[in-house]
């Protein structure tokens, strides 16, 4: 994010959480606004500081006058919210011509309802893939990601994503498939580092507000 946002003097971090993206921009020398919808969320960020401005906002209705922002990001939001396309519009709204947005979701192809790591025993030697669940599939579950905490999650095909930016004038100028990083891989039994480093586990698409 710190790369494609280079430059950019206003940037709006959608679901900033307890803003550890808007603190990093901001650190690049970024004006940044952060929201959430959570306040407990908003309150930790403005608890940490660290120079953003933060406010409690829904994604599809964002409290920031139109083309007010050169860039916009939202990492691991979207896949948790049902108004996806309104969510789009709004960005495309508050973006000034040739703005940048920076989405980060879980990859859709990957993190689909049912995909994962498997380990066949029954083949000798014992083979490792990544099951792929019902991709094409709209999906709404309920995943538990510690113990006690449950959380939301929509899956959608990436043409979804990649439809919906376009139809509100956002086009896309680069896309990436991050490996998981050293850190994640050294817990990653031997057997399995091949198959995991081949697994993106997260997408990022760039796109830029269409000139008029």
């Amino acid at each position: 994010m710190l790369e494609h946002l280079e430059g950019r003097d206003q940037v709006l971090d959608i679901g900033t959480g307890e803003g550890q993206i808007a603190r990093a921009l901001t650190q690049a020398g970024t004006a940044v606004v952060g929201l959430d919808p959570t306040m407990q969320q908003v309150l930790t960020a403005r608890e940490r500081a660290g120079g953003p401005v933060y406010a409690v906002s829904r994604s599809d209705h964002l409290p920031v006058p139109s083309a007010s922002f050169d860039g916009a990001v939202a990492c691991l939001v979207y896949e948790h919210i049902d108004a996806l396309d309104e969510s789009f519009a709004e960005v495309a709204r508050v973006l000034r011509p040739g703005g940048r947005f920076v989405l980060i979701i879980n990859h859709p192809l990957l993190q689909t309802p049912s995909s994962g790591l498997i380990v066949d025993h029954m083949i000798d030697p014992p083979e490792t893939y990544w099951r792929v669940g019902a991709y094409l599939q709209e999906t709404a579950t309920i995943e538990e990601i510690n113990k006690g905490v449950h959380v939301r999650f929509v899956h959608r095909p990436l043409s979804r994503y990649l439809n919906g930016m376009i139809a509100v004038g956002l086009d896309l100028v680069a896309m990436h498939e991050p490996a998981p990083p050293p850190g994640f891989l050294v817990r990653v039994p031997e057997h399995e580092a091949e198959v995991v480093v081949n697994t993106p586990r997260l997408l990022a698409l760039i796109g830029d507000r269409r000139q008029p």
